[in-house]
């Protein structure tokens, strides 16, 4: 049975947490700080993380950066905090997603879903990536939507690519900007921007109104199947 570890310091809300995932159908690991995360963590048999940023040993966001040094764990935080700011940095250190309280079960789940699902399709490097329409192979350096070859300069293969291997998940404008210009141009979101309308030109059906590659305002970009 998959495993689901709910970190957080209020035990209410742990046992809220704990009946939800277990009416989805996990099994539930529970820790009240981020020692017993980390050591549930390291023990291994998790499969996933529901996280709340306001522990009272360390602050989550140096606990994503932990669980980031040594594995791939689906992270997703549950928090009060609805800072934007706040939302950027767990996601630029490595979150799967972010979800505010008061959430809704149904919704949460959906995203567990989601984050799992990511998880054990990890695809191999050089590995044929589809999501949705979009079909890219980065061995021949091809990208096909609908069935149908798209030319891509090389920035805008590897912003594709970096958004396909999210596998809609949430990428920031630092994350793109890192991975594809390098750390000296994460600030030059209007780079990103560039690059974003040309994907868009290229591969929806109304560039308008795009269904594809989704804007998330003031965060960054994520792929929409």
């Amino acid at each position: 049975m998959t495993c689901i570890l709910v970190v957080d310091d209020e035990p209410a809300i742990r046992r809220l947490l704990s009946g939800v995932l277990q009416r989805g159908g996990y099994q539930v690991d529970l820790a009240g700080n981020s020692a017993e995360a980390l050591g549930a963590v390291t023990r291994g048999g998790v499969d996933a993380m529901l996280l709340d940023l306001g522990l009272p040993d360390r602050d989550g966001l140096e606990v994503i950066a932990a669980v980031r040094a040594k594995s791939d764990l689906p992270i997703i935080v549950v928090t009060a905090r609805d800072d934007t700011a706040e939302k950027i940095a767990a996601l630029d250190l490595g979150a799967d997603d972010y979800v505010t309280k008061p959430f809704d079960a149904d919704e949460l789940l959906a995203r567990l879903r989601s984050a799992l699902r990511r998880a054990r399709s990890s695809a191999a490097p050089g590995a044929q990536l589809n999501f949705g329409a979009i079909m890219l192979d980065p061995a021949r350096h091809e990208v096909a939507c609908r069935g149908e070859p798209v030319a891509l300069t090389p920035r805008e293969f590897a912003v594709l690519e970096a958004l396909m291997k999210a596998g809609g998940r949430i990428l920031t404008h630092s994350a793109l900007l890192e991975q594809v210009w390098g750390k000296a141009h994460v600030g030059d979101v209007d780079y990103l921007r560039v690059v974003i309308r040309a994907l868009r030109l290229k591969l929806e059906i109304d560039p308008s109104q795009p269904a594809l590659i989704r804007n998330e305002p003031g965060i960054g970009y994520r792929l929409n199947g």
